[in-house]
Order: structure tokens, then sequence, then C-alpha cells
């Protein structure tokens, strides 16, 4: 099967104080319920454009983005979470012994992609950074890395960022807790201060094919003005 580097979102989902309720449940209670959970899983993740990379023990990883990408891969993933952690949270067996820590995390992954019997395996440090996240959500918690955050904040809330260790990393990684999406007004809002203040600050000046005006765009490559850029490249950079 062939490799291919693919940019995606990546989403670890697992469940708190399993190993408590092997310690008090029969092993056949809990396989019914992590069943359970994984229905709900099986369910949500395609229904937002997701697949199920694999299931381990009681976490689920799934990728959005693979084996096309859909332009808003972070916003499906964030969008998954939150009906995947409500779905748990509703259901009557469930919900009571349930909690859900989720992170989700954007990158470049190498994958493989056999869509002749839908198989998928991604590798990276994306997927293993999407592992950490979870694993420092706290219960109930859907943590978000920076480059979701950065192209999703239009369209979600999120509460203040907080930084936290990850093995692996010489540096703390910013994340960004998740609280919900946002309404359809604020995300319009949200949109329009976005364009306005790439508008604001942006050096690259030409005619939008888009628009049909001079204007300030950072989107089209053949919006910018090159006069000022004998390397073909940004301008402002070496």
């Amino acid at each position: 099967m062939p490799e291919e580097r693919k940019l995606v979102s990546i989403l670890f989902a697992d469940v708190t104080g399993s190993t408590a309720l092997g310690d008090t449940l029969d092993p056949e209670d809990v396989r019914a319920l992590m069943g359970r959970y994984y229905e709900h899983a099986r369910h949500i993740i395609p229904r937002h454009g997701g697949i199920l990379e694999k299931f381990i023990g009681d976490a689920v990883m799934a990728i959005f983005g693979l084996p096309s990408a859909h332009g808003d891969d972070p916003e499906r993933a964030l969008a998954a979470a939150l009906a995947l952690r409500e779905a748990v949270a509703n259901d009557d067996i469930l919900g009571p012994s349930f909690l859900l820590r989720i992170g989700i995390n954007m990158g470049e992954v190498m994958a493989t992609i056999d869509t002749s019997n839908n198989q998928f395996l991604a590798t990276g440090d994306a997927v293993n950074v999407a592992a950490r996240l979870e694993q420092n959500a706290n219960p109930g918690e859907i943590l978000a890395g920076e480059r979701v955050y950065a192209a999703a904040n239009h369209a979600f809330l999120f509460e203040e960022a907080r930084l936290v260790e990850v093995k692996g990393k010489s540096k703390p990684l910013q994340v960004y807790p998740l609280q919900g999406q946002r309404a359809a007004q604020s995300r319009a809002s949200a949109i329009s201060g976005a364009q306005t203040r790439l508008d604001a600050t942006s050096p690259l000046t030409g005619s939008c094919p888009r628009r049909g005006t001079p204007t300030t765009c950072l989107h089209h490559r053949s919006c910018w003005n090159r006069e000022d850029t004998p390397t073909g490249g940004i301008p402002g950079t070496p």
C-alpha cells in the first residue's frame, strides 16, 4: 500500500476510571459497556466525515482528512468530540460511569491508505501529540492543540489557554479547552473580525481575482505584488 503525506486532524478519546470499573464489575459487564461506547463512536465519527483508525483498550482514535481532505476537518473533529461526549453522557447505562477525556491535534502524518478494504494507518508526531493532549485532559474535557484552535476558533468557543508538559517535547504545549460551538451570528462576527485584522496588518497588496478590486489579501498568490519580492517570496521575508 502506498504512503502519502497528509494534513489531518486526529482525535483521541478514552474513558477515565476504566481500570476501576474492571475492579468492581464482571469482565463481561465491562465488555458490554465498552461495546456501547464503541457503538456511539462508530456512528458519530463517520457522520462527521472522520474515519475510525483504531480502538485501543478503552481509547478511540479517529482521523479527519483521510482519504481526502474536506477543508474544515478541524471543525469536524471538534463537532464529533462534542457529539461523542454528549452521546455518552446521555446514555442511560454509560452516563453515570463514563467520563471521556478527548484530545484533538492537527498536523502532517504519513498515511497508508487502502481504499479497497477501507483500511487506514497514520503515523507521525501529530498523532503522538493528539494522544498526549487526551492524556492531559481532565475528566469530561476536550483539549485542542494550537493549530486546531487557529483553524476553528471562528466556529467554536474555547476557554483560556493553558500550558501542559508533554513527554518528548522540550517546551510545554499551549492547549485550548473546548467550550462548544458558536452561534451563527457569533461565527460571522469572528470571521469578519479575523479578516479585518488580516487586512490591517498584511503587507501583501494587489488585485484580488475573487473581488475584482485592489485589496490586501493573504489568501490568493495571484494577489501578491511581487515587485518588492525579487526572490518571488512573501514580501518582508529574506
